[in-house]
């Protein structure tokens, strides 16, 4: 349960509200391939990655399948707007590994967000955070070179790169295969 104290560090969670907090949750082991939510079904839960990689995507207009993020270990699978909102989701997750995944459904995590303060200090936290990651690639997507996208995540999110297949970090970048592979080769021999 190590890896639910690193997901909820906040400097006013104390011992005992981070033990109720992980023993809210249970373990539920996922194999690749398998979903999480598809399009059109409410989200009841979220899940913290102890291991494994999870990707969430939807089909853009032209049915195109457009990877909008990659979850690995230590992060949070969440759809919020599904799941605080109650309304079907456009996105799919699924795994993209074996994955063990710890899951808490909402109406646990509402309970504990209203009996335990310190907790909500944590969620306004992770969401202005996530807020500011959205924006920040939002604007990277449209201010950076695929080049510069593709060495970031390289850095940042080592994971990504591998255990995804070369198609879904293409589609994440906004490049096609073959632009993600001249990047590639570009790269190597620099």
């Amino acid at each position: 349960m190590d890896i639910l104290r690193f997901a909820y560090q906040h400097p006013s969670l104390q011992p005992t509200d981070l033990d109720i907090i992980c023993d809210a949750h249970t373990r539920a082991d996922v194999a690749k391939g398998e979903f999480l939510l598809q399009k059109d079904q409410v989200a009841n839960e979220y899940y913290v990655v102890e291991s494994g990689l999870v990707r969430t995507y939807v089909y853009d207009f032209e049915g195109n399948e457009i990877t909008t993020g990659f979850m690995g270990n230590q992060e949070v699978v969440i759809e919020v707007a599904s799941i605080f909102h109650h309304v079907p989701t456009q996105e799919y997750m699924q795994c993209l590994t074996d994955c063990v995944l710890w899951k808490i459904d909402f109406g646990t995590f509402q309970d504990l967000f209203d009996q335990i303060p310190a907790f909500r200090e944590w969620g306004r936290a992770w969401m202005a955070f996530e807020l500011y990651r959205s924006k920040m690639r939002a604007t990277e997507m449209i201010t950076e070179t695929a080049a510069k996208r593709y060495l970031r995540l390289i850095q940042e999110k080592p994971q990504i790169i591998q255990q995804a297949p070369l198609k879904y970090i293409a589609s994440y970048l906004g490049v096609t295969d073959s632009s993600l592979s001249r990047i590639r080769k570009e790269i190597t021999q620099s």
